[in-house]
């Protein structure tokens, strides 16, 4: 496959140690800028649109190998040899499946309340539900369904959400930069049975506690896979856990993250 030459966004010290973020289904990588302003600051933090989301290409394949390719590529293109990766939701999948395609490219790694080994049932019903594009009559109606969703979210990071996802169609109505087939093929990868980090890798798996997502087996076979090379930690938030408590996973990952 060739470079989906995906849209990035970079924050911090050029000269900093890398770090690739990894965003969830329906999101786009300028979610982490205030997580890397305000926290990794001293770190160069390269956050991609993934394929079909943001202002990424929008094209088809959409399986998780291809978004590793598309991961690597970047690194690739930015000259980083190795970077230690962040993944949330479907981007920790991602982020767990790059690691086992290339370990020798990941320094370390932190899976955010990751969505892996999901039910099939339940992606089942979550992918039918954006099988029909959701719009809005204008920005007004799209930031309170956003406020409806993430009703522990600040409102500059709502703001934030509003100013740079949003686009108008031709039609007139306002739409979220995601590609909703890209989001059904993704539902459908995360229901794919799941597998552990590389033995070898020291990782860090980060659990919402009020979202329920983790599955149990995918923590017992990571302390299988991992031994002491696993750190497991809890915050009390939902599953937009860096959004809901944005200073909180901010400062787990500036300190389990620092040199």
């Amino acid at each position: 496959m060739t470079d989906a030459a995906l849209h990035v966004h970079r924050y911090g010290d050029p000269s900093g140690a890398p770090l690739v973020a990894l965003h969830g289904v329906t999101g786009h990588g300028a979610r982490w800028r205030r997580t890397a302003e305000r926290h990794l600051a001293d770190r160069y933090t390269l956050a991609p649109d993934l394929r079909g989301h943001g202002r990424s290409p929008h094209e088809p394949p959409w399986g998780v190998e291809q978004h590793v390719e598309d991961v690597l590529a970047v690194m690739d293109a930015e000259g980083l040899d190795q970077a230690d990766l962040v993944g949330h939701s479907y981007g920790g999948m991602i982020a767990v499946h790059l690691a086992r395609t290339a370990p020798h490219r990941v320094r370390r790694l932190v899976l955010l309340d990751p969505a892996i080994g999901l039910d099939p049932a339940e992606a089942a019903r979550n992918a039918r539900g954006y099988m029909a594009a959701v719009s809005f009559a204008d920005a007004v109606e799209a930031r309170a369904s956003l406020v409806a969703r993430w009703s522990l979210a600040s409102e500059e990071t709502v703001n934030d959400e509003v100013g740079e996802h949003l686009e108008h169609g031709p039609d007139g109505r306002t739409r979220w930069r995601y590609e909703p087939a890209a989001i059904v093929t993704a539902y459908s990868e995360m229901a794919r049975p799941h597998v552990p980090p590389p033995a070898d890798l020291p990782t860090h798996l980060v659990i919402a506690t009020l979202a329920d997502l983790v599955r149990p087996e995918f923590v017992v076979d990571c302390r299988a896979a991992l031994g002491p090379g696993l750190t497991i930690s809890e915050i009390e938030s939902g599953h937009m856990l860096y959004i809901d408590r944005l200073e909180e996973t901010g400062a787990l990952l500036r300190t389990w993250l620092a040199p």
